[in-house]
């Protein structure tokens, strides 16, 4: 019979002892590898990690799954595919990493796709926006949380066709989520309204905006109404340009994520009035998942949360629910096979990942832009929640969409 020994105040185990309790221990954890843009867009990510952050201590404290302890191990990716991709390859390598998520940039996002694919490991999308991740490029191993690109369209349309205007000038940050949903628009709104006019597109790359030759351009053109689909910092100097040069006296705007509070707030009294939008009006939904989540993410952060912070959220939530099913299994194949179908309980009310795409149906919130002065800062108004479920192609379209491989 070996002996313990006593030194230095504490209990001294022989070897073999040692690495059967260290085995143990690391047994009754689940790493979660997640890799994003944190120095590249810090006002959307750093609420996301606030998100998950947060998600995680619920989830441990309710016991955790299959009584293992959930950890998150973070990567930044730099806004780039390769610093991406070798990211995950090191989170396998040496964090020994159970599932992958995150990335916010679509290019980015769809490099970690194609990772998952080559390598036959699940990813969990989180927030990038492309179509191609579920459909194009889609592959078994890939699930997408975030409503896309064209969930968030065709969302937009119905109201943009309400506007009953002929003549659309288009913004856009030049790489493939804005791409993508300047596709989807003119193709929706050619459907719904035959004699649209493009006028004139302004296409800046990501970061780069000159807003004054933007706005100048867009006013040049003399439309009836504009699409931007700009976002984060070109978001703010097109507005203010646009302000300074009277670009929207007059003229109906539509925005695609205008309204989320990472690119609102910043804005205070410049913050654009009567746009229809998407957003995140954290401050006045009233449901009883979302006041729970609220109550819980101030008392945590003494802060407010941001679209972000839903999204970080719901992903982690999303990637527990999935090893519920699996019985605190992060093999591949029963992750995949979880994830079909799979149902998860989030502060937007239920969302659940369709077998057919692999996308969620996470929706978000459609309305229009207001300035508060009591709060100094831009609000939306007049919103409704749209379901995700009900803004996606038919099972018909997503089969010619999707490869035959990923079906």
């Amino acid at each position: 019979m070996q002996a313990y020994k006593w030194t230095s105040l504490r209990w001294t185990l022989p070897l073999a002892a040692c690495a059967l309790v260290s085995n143990s221990f690391a047994a009754e954890v689940i790493k979660i590898g997640e890799i994003n843009s944190y120095k590249a867009q810090p006002a959307f990510l750093e609420p996301y990690r606030k998100g998950m952050e947060l998600a995680i201590e619920q989830v441990n404290k309710s016991g955790g799954i299959a009584g293992k302890q959930l950890k998150l191990v973070i990567r930044d990716d730099n806004g780039t595919p390769g610093d991406a991709v070798r990211a995950a390859e090191e989170l396998y390598a040496r964090e020994k990493i159970d599932v992958l998520t995150g990335s916010f940039l679509s290019h980015v996002g769809l490099a970690l796709t194609d990772f998952a694919k080559q390598k036959q490991r699940f990813f969990l999308a989180s927030e990038p926006l492309t179509d191609k991740i579920v459909w194009a490029d889609g592959n078994p191993y890939t699930y997408r949380l975030r409503a896309s690109t064209y969930m968030q369209v065709a969302m937009l349309v119905p109201e943009a066709v309400k506007l009953n205007k002929k003549r659309w000038a288009i913004v856009y940050p030049n790489y493939e989520y804005g791409q993508s949903a300047v596709a989807t628009f003119k193709k929706l709104m050619k459907e719904k309204q035959p004699d649209i006019e493009f006028v004139a597109e302004q296409a800046p790359a990501l970061g780069k905006i000159d807003a004054g030759s933007v706005v100048q351009a867009l006013a040049d053109s003399r439309p009836d109404a504009i699409f931007n689909v700009l976002f984060a910092a070109d978001m703010g100097k097109f507005v203010r340009e646009g302000n300074t040069r009277g670009l929207f006296k007059g003229r109906e705007v539509v925005g695609l994520l205008t309204a989320e509070p990472e690119y609102l707030d910043p804005l205070k009294k410049e913050a654009p009035v009567g746009w229809t939008v998407t957003g995140y009006p954290w401050y006045s939904i009233n449901t009883p998942e979302h006041a729970a989540f609220l109550k819980a993410y101030q008392a945590k952060y003494k802060d407010y949360p941001r679209l972000g912070t839903i999204v970080g959220y719901n992903a982690i939530q999303s990637i527990a629910a999935g090893l519920r099913k699996t019985n605190g299994s992060a093999d591949t194949a029963k992750l995949v096979e979880a994830f079909k179908g799979l149902e998860v309980d989030t502060p937007f009310g239920r969302i659940t990942y369709r077998a057919q795409d692999h996308q969620s149906t996470m929706g978000a919130y459609i309305g229009k832009t207001a300035y508060d002065a009591k709060l100094g800062r831009g609000v939306m108004v007049n919103y409704h929640y749209a379901d995700g479920k009900d803004y996606q192609p038919s099972d018909e379209e997503v089969k010619k969409l999707r490869p035959a491989a990923a079906q």
